[in-house]
């Protein structure tokens, strides 16, 4: 690298540094499954560590709706958070016995 390619690399950085945006420290975290499945997000080194769970709530005109995501780190400042499977609920069904 020479020394031109350094001052560039360096402003490059410090651009970024000053905008906000993606530094070493950052997270990156994947969603996979339910509405947010594919969505990519940049979590900033001054927010802290990812939290272990993320709850995603829809408001419409019906019911709300709720997913919630865990978090399931990969690497040094990424992490996958997948859709927690539907908590089962018991049913009458279920409980009286034959």
């Amino acid at each position: 690298m020479d020394h031109r390619e350094a001052e560039l690399s360096e402003d490059a950085a410090a651009g970024r540094a000053e905008a906000g945006t993606g530094t070493d420290d950052d997270a990156v975290l994947l969603f996979v499954g339910g509405p947010l499945d594919g969505r990519v997000e940049i979590r900033a080194a001054r927010h802290g560590e990812p939290l272990p769970t993320v709850t995603h709530v829809h408001l419409h005109d019906g019911p709300k709706v709720v997913h919630r995501y865990d978090l399931e780190p990969l690497v040094e400042g990424g992490g996958v958070y997948n859709l927690r499977p539907p908590a089962r609920r018991s049913s009458r069904e279920d409980s009286v016995p034959d």
